[in-house]
């Protein structure tokens, strides 16, 4: 007898699960519709960034991300065809999720097949708001907000989360042929992009490297702290779980720190059960 397909909700259920996120032991902690909302947002955000990690070649990707375009706009004019937007769509409304956010999604990913080199800060710092302060911004709408300052503080929690995952990946991003650390301070640390790109042996670590990796860390751990220090009062015992997020995540740059920053051979990664009892402990002390 053949399976049942699933309902959207499991779709998007099944679909956090998998990933093995950060993102996904905060969502335990949130009441069953704010879980929702965000579960099938999160599962939005795997979708599209699943295209440009997973389709090598460039064209099809173009071609599947402006599949999702469409479908954005036929979500929002009430005509949802795939399960993620058929989850989502009912509790766009009540927690302030627009087309525009998802757009800005689809619009960073997209930058991903046609840039793999910035500039300097700035422009990354652009890309970082397209794909995690917007994505920080509709979590603390669907967290709870009462405060404009809390849409400040989602974008810088965004930027640092996002600063750290850039760290994390140094040598994945080269596997793929991307530099995510602005070439002015590869320029500014006497790191040549082809020292990255080739990775070794010995890996391509050197003095040099680790000066240019500990900026980067401490750029990240910086903009952490200005982060939490934007959050109101006021919605603090509501964004518990973007302050979550943000524990696991200086966990995570931390433990990069203290290994040294060997991220050009290797992927550091925290086990679930860690992410578990570092949700768990914030929720319990609220910081």
């Amino acid at each position: 007898m053949a399976e049942s397909p699933l309902t959207p909700q499991q779709y998007v259920q099944d679909k956090a699960a998998r990933s093995g996120s950060s993102f996904y032991y905060a969502f335990l902690f949130l009441p069953p519709p704010r879980r929702a909302a965000i579960t099938a947002f999160y599962a939005f955000c795997r979708e599209v960034d699943d295209v440009v990690d997973e389709v090598s070649d460039a064209g099809v990707a173009a071609t599947k991300l402006a599949w999702w375009r469409g479908e954005v706009a036929r979500a929002y004019a009430g005509q949802p065809s795939h399960p993620v937007m058929q989850a989502l769509m009912p509790l766009a409304p009540q927690f302030d999720i627009r087309a525009e956010h998802l757009l800005a999604v689809v619009e960073g990913c997209e930058t991903d097949l046609t840039q793999t080199r910035f500039l300097d800060f700035p422009a990354l710092e652009r890309y970082c708001h397209l794909v995690a302060g917007v994505v920080g911004e509709v979590a603390a709408n669907i967290f709870g907000r009462s405060a404009e300052a809390t849409t400040a503080y989602a974008h810088r929690l965004g930027l640092a989360m996002q600063l750290t995952n850039i760290i994390r990946d140094v040598g994945d991003d080269a596997r793929r042929g991307r530099i995510y650390l602005p070439l002015s301070e590869l320029q500014r640390f006497d790191v040549k992009a082809h020292e990255l790109l080739r990775r070794g042996p010995p890996w391509g670590y050197s003095e040099r490297f680790d000066a240019l990796m500990r900026f980067q860390a401490e750029r990240a751990r910086a903009t952490f702290e200005a982060a939490l220090a934007l959050l109101p009062e006021a919605d603090r015992a509501a964004q518990k779980p973007g302050l979550m997020m943000a524990n696991i995540y200086r966990t995570l740059l931390q433990e990069i720190e203290g290994q040294g920053f060997r991220v050009l051979h290797q992927r550091t990664s925290l086990t679930p059960l860690r992410k578990l009892w570092i949700a768990t402990r914030t929720h319990l002390r609220g910081r």
